[in-house]
């Protein structure tokens, strides 16, 4: 009886969460919306009947969903609140995410440009790339198992086909044959054991596929035949595909394992590392000889002398003179422009990001010199995102706002970059035309 109460609208479960309408169905249950009477946040209560995993020969397969579940916490992972039972079923309190599958998306608008592409396959990259890195390998990755929350953020979902670094045999490889048809890497089906990472990205790549031509790579209703094509690479890409696009997708769909990208390669390609801002900007008039001189209040943007200039400037990057020194390897995703605001203005904008965020970035310092944000809650694989952005004077009426990551993963950072901190900002980049000649003082 307390099982039926605790499983209708309105009924209390184990006196914590406040049981609402349900959400959708499951081959082992069903989904509730639901209200934690501890914190008065909304989530999503999963309830799983015993019986029908015990009769489907499941049970092993819930557990691992579970354990795996509490192994990663990511941003663009759906989180795992708690884990209760009774005696006939299990309920697992899941972060509610409201925006629905982004296979719905696609079904209901077809593909999307590259931009918003871009957008979702990095913040899939960045959850599958902080799984890999503890030993989780998805195995099922698809539309379907990717939720949209309110803001447009991709949430990867559903882990019951995955499978942990251990499972592998004496081989180091796994063996299960598993994934939806499709999407599973061609090497899954040989009976010959395969790369749990390497499969994943494969699968990434079908996504993103799908996600800039609106179908699927490999369309048959024959799986046999399916698979065959993927064996042999046998897709085209449609002609609205940029040169980029064209150049990434076969290093993701590559039947050669042995040979397929790498997420470490993969970051460092032109299609994945484009962004929105790539205007030239203009350093305006000469520099005044007194913004040369080093700034003797140190609350004020330092002032940049043409060294300075030198090294920031793509055009004259000299790094090549003195490669394989640390000093000279380039900064992960270092981004940097001209302004005419002032520095108080840049510092407001830059705490503005901080407070807009849904406490994802706090400010920790805070000065006319630069900001340091750093990230309030969980981080990608390398811990905690910390961001400084120095501000930097090269006239009376110009800066330069020189932002990197300090610290945590260059994936999170990039997405960070990209969606929060260039949007708000691009109002107060300085992009005029360039002059016919720009002069220096040293």
């Amino acid at each position: 009886m307390a099982d039926q109460a605790e499983g209708k609208k309105g009924g209390v479960l184990q006196g914590r969460y406040e049981m609402g309408r349900v959400l959708g169905h499951g081959n082992f249950g069903r989904v509730h919306i639901a209200r934690d009477l501890r914190t008065g946040r909304a989530v999503a209560v999963k309830v799983v009947a015993k019986d029908k995993v015990v009769r489907a020969g499941m049970v092993e397969q819930i557990k691992r969903e579970i354990a795996v579940m509490k192994r990663v916490s990511h941003p663009n992972i759906v989180e795992l609140h708690e884990v209760m039972a009774t005696r006939s079923k299990i309920y697992l309190a899941l972060e509610l995410v409201r925006g629905g599958e982004l296979f719905a998306r696609i079904e209901r608008s077809g593909r999307v440009t590259e931009d918003v592409a871009r957008r979702y396959f990095r913040q899939l990259i960045s959850a599958i790339d902080f799984c890999h890195a503890r030993g989780v390998y998805h195995r099922d990755l698809k539309p379907e198992n990717l939720l949209l929350d309110e803001a447009g953020n991709l949430k990867v979902v559903d882990f019951g086909l995955s499978a942990l670094a251990d499972h592998a045999r004496a081989d180091g490889l796994l063996h299960t044959l598993c994934g939806t048809p499709g999407y599973a890497a061609p090497e899954v089906l040989r009976d010959k054991g395969y790369d749990g990472a390497k499969a994943d990205l494969w699968s990434c790549g079908v996504i993103l596929y799908v996600l800039l031509a609106g179908s699927l790579p490999f369309p048959d209703n024959n799986v046999v035949t399916m698979y065959k094509k993927a064996q042999r690479g046998d897709y085209r890409c449609p002609p609205w595909f940029s040169t980029d696009a064209r150049r990434l997708i076969p290093k993701l769909l590559d039947p050669d394992p042995t040979t397929r990208i790498t997420v470490a390669q993969l970051v460092e390609t032109p299609w994945f590392k484009k962004t929105s801002i790539a205007k030239p900007v203009s350093l305006g008039p000469p520099a005044d000889s007194a913004c040369a001189k080093d700034a003797a209040d140190k609350d004020e943007p330092e002032a940049m002398n043409a060294f300075h200039l030198i090294s920031l400037s793509e055009g004259f990057d000299l790094s090549p003179l003195f490669e394989g020194h640390p000093a000279s390897r380039r900064r992960e995703g270092g981004m940097r422009f001209a302004t005419r605001e002032p520095a108080t203005g840049v510092v407001s904008r830059l705490e503005d990001v901080a407070a807009r965020g849904g406490g994802r970035m706090r400010v920790t310092k805070s000065s006319p010199g630069g900001v340091r944000l750093e990230g309030a809650e969980r981080g990608g694989r390398k811990g905690r995102l910390t961001v400084a952005a120095e501000i930097f004077s090269v006239a009376p009426s110009v800066l330069v706002v020189d932002v990197k990551k300090d610290g945590g993963d260059t994936l999170e950072y990039l997405s960070f970059c990209c969606e929060e901190l260039r949007p708000a900002l691009q109002d107060i980049v300085w992009a005029a035309d360039p002059p016919a000649s720009v002069a220096i003082a040293v």
